[in-house]
């Protein structure tokens, strides 16, 4: 891989201008040409960046590009814009200089691209962490909300950025990120109402019509047919490329992670329906008696729905499009409108709508993305804005951007020589004066406050009398018609009376980058801007959230008849504030270049980019880097370089650098007027003489280069003929040894076959001894087996006939005692057989005489006498069994044994009943006053809290204690034990969340029946007291956490500083008391408790939401608070297993 030192290395062309030989304007086209052709997008001019618009994606931004000019000198690689916003990083962290990036060129170079790529690198080269990381994502994700409400497809861009845009990044002593601060200029608020063809109007409004759910678009009141909507183009109103669905969600998701609620986003969308809603509102003409024409809505659907989008009453808007109220001292005169005047008064409403919601929105992420320490800053500013401008219709718009570029450009090249001027003077090298055209008489053709033209246009937008645009050329004929760089055919001077390309109604300046001429038409209405005060008035009547903020002048109780001050002074004095801000800072410029005007790759058009050399003033600026010496270098890199062409200083020079260069330029013959030595660096006058240098060093290193080839050829060679040597010795080596083996290994298997047969001999020997021993001692075993055996079989037959004499006397014995047995329990038999004969016959024989005796009586009250029999035996049976089945004491226990016979129904339920009583009274007597109160809490809390907070059931099995820190016991809280005077009901330990980084801080908190008490829980000193009439409501989750919001009374000394925001592991206790406590008291109202997953937070004089979602936090299973931006605090809460 090849390893790059230099610019100079492997160059395409000239990477640096200032070395271009020879300069000219051509051979300035035909290098920028060539570096295109290969790629190569960037060129410097000393230390400003040249870029090219490839329109389309080069490999060239990639993570691992960013990495490679990381911490790199800025002539050390090829030109790129990383070099540059490098060196503006390591200088603003290293040296503590505030820098500043200028970006410039006309629409379609590449400006915004080129601010990205900036943001980008700054982010991925600084510091690493979660708030470092928030901050840097929250800047980037700032540039798509801009650009959808700010930029618009023209026919030169298909995203062009229609305003101009200023950000300051503010970092900490370390280079981190801290926040930033953007400022607009400029906004192209005509576009809302129209567009040239070919061009669509912000990308907006197509975004929401494409992107938003069906769902927004009803509530919006909105249709996704573009047709339907009147200051929508439709001949580009889908651009290739481009997926309006996906940049909606993206923007989307940008204004979340920037900090916008959803109410507000929502609010944004309101008002970005109601322009479109706007533009279709049209009108008629009605006679009026007097006859003079007034202007009638004609189809008021679109008024209605406006008005509903905005809160504001129909006929308030309806009469405000009619008529308009001029106010005098202490008259009002009201007038009608006739038609033009309405769609007027209809388009200014639209442009001053759209432009200050869009001005809302750059304050609204100024407030998300600020700094939040108040040490000093670091800051590196950002600049993007329009390149100069000429058109074949010039307007008011392109006299002020072409104002502004005249400023850059005079800041431009005060800086540039004021940077060249101070190099010089720390070198300490002489300077010389370097002549260049200065645009400040330009400037002051444009911006002097007598007789300049934005001074004479405010002047005749204020005189009264009839103000035409006629007029203002008029006085701009009488006033400037000597001016040097002023052309107009009717002015005094008579050169231009015959030029036929200056029409009578137009006038032309001579800017630094070329003629342009400026029709008057529309001047003076541009520059009042003029909103009607009947219109300011209805908006600032509108119940929308945003209205009261857009239009504050509407408000009746402050009436200002002051005219305002003209959109020309508004912005010289915002150009006046931004130069004198980047005059306080180390400047950075970047010069975008569109190389042609079918954004399309590979095509180079050279008239076009030779129009845009011209007036981005780039030979000027070559010319003064020129000026004195072309190109400077430190004589450590100098030396290093080129240390190769003098024999002293090769390979290594000992002494101090500029010895060394020194010696090294007398060796080269370089004459002494081409440099001179300054304190650090050698200075070059003329290119060709660097060139020279590095014609003869590339000479130099391909001689070196065959030296190294022969050495190492050499080398190569003697190690391989070492390497051969080492080889055949070791081979040898290893061949005697596998001969001697060999040897070795033949008599060894000689001498173990001899061994072998000698010991196989005499084993055989030995076994045929041992066999013989082994057959004797087996026939003496055999004959005493079988003399054993014959022994055993006698015995055996012996034993057994003992046996059979002995089996047959026990078998007659045993035959003898059964017959006895038997004939025994017959006798027994027939005796039991007998005696039950006998007491069966007495017992007939009595029945018989008890019948005989009771007949008579027995047929009048038998039945009677077995009926009462049979029921108290039913009813006997029954109480016994109730006995043994009866329900357990509970109260709460529903059981009951069921009845057994249908004609016990009464009495089973009353004695359910009675058992049911008797038991809640003996429950009812087990309970003290004390435990009847807990339970009476137990009770309350259950009608708050159950079903509807995920905590309650884990504290219906805890009870009530009230107070945890044994407040009278505990020596340590005897000194606020006493500063409390009624009776402490409960004491816990709770956590008071803080705002600023949703942390919680410990605080003992007492109640007693009149007021609450928040103290230090290490001192005990008391922080805060507040009465309960002064407590109007109590907020809390759904959730099992144990935050809950303490909401006080506004107007109230205890509201001073806001509502109180708590966490308690206690909070269902906590909660019911204090309800308890504001429902027995007569003289207050009964404290409402809030159950909801979002509510807001009063503090100090900033509401902020506190929002509540599922998710594990990194701190186990509690719930943890985080500051997500200035108006969100949110709480994660574990989810139930």
């Amino acid at each position: 891989m090849e390893v790059k030192t230099s610019l100079l290395d492997n160059m395409i062309g000239v990477g640096d201008m200032v070395l271009l030989e020879p300069l000219n304007e051509n051979s300035f086209i035909e290098n920028l040409r060539k570096r295109f052709d290969h790629n190569e997008i960037y060129t410097y001019i000393g230390s400003v960046v040249i870029s090219m618009n490839p329109y389309r994606s080069l490999p060239i931004f990639t993570p691992e590009k960013v990495e490679e000019y990381r911490n790199r000198n800025f002539y050390e690689l090829s030109p790129h814009i990383y070099a540059l916003a490098d060196e503006a990083y390591r200088s603003l962290r290293d040296q503590d200089k505030d820098q500043c990036i200028l970006i410039t060129g006309e629409s379609g170079a590449g400006k915004t691209e080129a601010s990205k790529l900036v943001m980008s690198y700054v982010a991925a080269v600084c510091g690493k962490g979660q708030e470092v990381n928030k901050v840097k994502e929250q800047l980037l994700q700032s540039n798509p909300v801009l650009e959808a409400f700010g930029n618009a497809k023209t026919v030169r861009n298909d995203n062009s950025s229609r305003f101009g845009k200023y950000m300051d990044i503010e970092f900490d002593f370390k280079g981190d990120p801290l926040g930033g601060v953007i400022s607009n200029y400029l906004l192209e608020k005509s576009r809302v109402c129209k567009q040239p063809r070919g061009e669509r109007n912000f990308h907006i409004f197509y975004q929401l019509l494409s992107g938003a759910s069906n769902d927004t678009l009803t509530k919006l009141k909105l249709d996704r047919d573009f047709s339907k909507y009147n200051y929508l183009s439709l001949d580009s109103a889908t651009v290739n490329g481009l997926d309006d669905a996906a940049s909606f969600r993206t923007v989307w998701n940008a204004m979340q992670i920037v900090g916008f609620m959803e109410d507000e986003v929502q609010s944004v969308l309101e008002l970005v329906a109601a322009v479109l809603k706007l533009g279709n509102i049209e009108f008629k003409p009605e006679s009026r008696v007097n006859g003079f024409d007034e202007s009638r809505v004609k189809d008021k659907n679109d008024l209605k729905e406006m008005c509903e989008l905005l809160g504001i009453e129909q006929s308030v808007l309806e009469r405000a499009f009619s008529y308009r109220t001029v106010e005098a001292k202490m008259e009002k005169v009201s007038t009608t409108l006739n038609v033009a005047q309405a769609y007027y008064a209809r388009d200014a409403l639209a442009k001053n709508l759209y432009s200050r919601l869009f001005s809302w929105l750059v304050t609204r992420i100024n407030e998300s993305i600020k700094a939040q320490a108040k040490t000093r800053h670091k800051v590196m500013g950002v600049l993007d804005i329009y390149g100069f401008e000429i058109f074949e219709d010039n307007s008011f718009e392109q006299f002020i951007i072409n104002y502004c570029n005249e400023k850059l450009q005079q800041i431009f090249i005060e800086l540039t020589l004021r940077e060249e001027q101070e190099e010089y003077i720390r070198e300490g090298i002489e300077w010389t004066n370097i002549e260049y055209f200065n645009n400040a008489i330009i400037c002051d053709l444009i911006e002097n406050n007598q007789n300049g033209i934005l001074a004479m246009l405010d002047e005749e937008c204020l005189r009264p009398g009839t103000v035409t645009d006629d007029t203002f050329l008029d006085k701009l004929n009488t006033i400037c018609a000597e001016h040097q760089h002023f052309e107009s055919r009717l002015s005094k001077n008579s050169k231009f009376l015959t030029d036929h390309s200056l029409p009578h109604s137009c006038f032309r300046i001579q800017h630094y980058a070329g003629k342009v001429l400026y029709r008057v038409e529309g001047f003076v209405d541009k520059n009042n801007d003029l909103l009607y005060r009947d219109l300011s008035q209805a908006m600032y009547k509108a119940t929308h959230s945003l209205m009261k903020q857009l239009f504050p002048e509407g408000n009746p109780a402050k009436v200002n008849l002051k005219r305002p001050p003209t959109a020309g002074f508004q912005f010289k004095a915002s150009v006046g504030g931004l130069m004198r801000n980047l005059q306080t800072k180390n400047p950075n410029y970047i010069r975008c270049i569109k190389p042609n005007d079918k954004k399309a790759a590979h095509i180079f058009t050279e008239s076009l980019v030779c129009h845009q050399v011209r007036y981005l003033g780039l030979m000027e600026n070559v010319r003064v880097r020129r000026a004195g010496y072309a190109f400077r270098q430190s004589y450590e890199s100098s030396l290093e370089r080129y240390k190769m062409l003098c024999k002293q200083t090769w390979p290594h020079w000992r002494g101090a650098a500029r010895d060394g260069v020194e010696v090294l330029l007398t060796d080269c013959s370089v004459p002494a007027e081409e440099f001179a030595y300054g304190r650090s660096k050698i200075f070059i006058r003329n290119p060709r003489t660097l060139f020279t240098l590095e014609e003869r060093r590339r000479a130099c290193l391909e001689d070196l280069a065959t030296l190294i080839q022969k050495i190492y050829r050499g080398w190569r060679c003697r190690t391989q003929f070492l390497l051969l040597k080492k080889s055949q010795v070791v081979v040898a080596a290893w061949y005697r040894r596998y001969a001697q083996q060999k040897k070795y290994q033949k008599i060894k298997s000689a001498t173990l076959v001899m061994q072998s047969f000698i010991r196989g001999w005499k084993a055989r020997k030995i076994l045929r001894q041992l066999k013989y021993e082994k057959r004797c001692k087996e026939a003496v075993t055999t004959i005493a087996a079988y003399w054993h055996g014959t022994q055993a079989r006698r015995e055996l037959r012996r034993l057994k006939k003992e046996a059979r004499e002995n089996h047959a006397v026990s078998v007659i014995w045993a035959g003898w005692q059964g017959t006895k047995a038997r004939r025994e329990l017959r006798r027994l038999k027939e005796v039991a057989r007998r005696k039950h004969a006998v007491a069966v016959i007495w017992a007939y024989w009595q029945g018989l005489q008890v019948r005989r005796e009771y007949r008579k009586f027995f047929r009048a009250n038998a039945g009677k006498k077995i009926y009462n029999f049979t029921i108290q035996r039913i009813m006997q049976k029954y109480f016994l069994g109730l006995k043994t089945t009866m329900p357990s004491m509970s109260p709460i226990d529903n059981t009951w044994p069921a009845r057994p016979y249908m004609f016990l129904e009464g009495a089973h339920s009353e004695l359910r009943r009675i058992f049911h009583f008797w038991r809640c009274k003996k429950y009812q007597g087990q309970f003290t006053e004390e435990k009847k109160a807990v339970y009476e809490e137990k009770l309350e809390a259950s009608e708050i809290f159950k079903d509807k907070k995920a905590l309650y059931p884990s504290s219906v099995s805890q009870p009530f204690k009230g107070d945890y820190l044994e407040i009278q016991k505990n020596p340590k809280y005897q000194k606020l034990n006493s500063a409390v005077e009624d009776k402490v009901l409960l004491a816990d330990v709770v956590n008071k969340i803080n705002r600023a980084n949703g942390k919680g801080a410990p605080r003992l908190f007492l109640l007693t029946k009149n007021n609450f008490v928040l103290a230090d829980q290490k001192t005990g000193q008391v922080k805060a007291s507040v009465p309960l009439p002064d407590l109007t409501s109590v907020s809390v989750s759904t959730q099992s956490d144990g935050f809950f919001a303490l909401k006080l009374k506004e107007g109230s000394a205890s509201a001073a500083k806001g509502d109180f925001l708590l966490s308690s592991e206690h909070l269902i206790e906590l909660i019911t008391k204090l309800h308890r406590t504001g429902a027995t008291a007569a003289d207050r109202d009964q404290i409402n408790i809030d159950i909801s997953d979002e509510f807001l937070v009063q503090f100090n004089q900033d509401k902020v939401c506190v929002k509540f979602i599922q998710g594990g936090p990194k701190n186990g299973n509690s719930a943890a608070c985080k500051r997500k931006n200035n108006r969100l605090l949110e709480v994660s809460v574990p989810s139930s297993p």
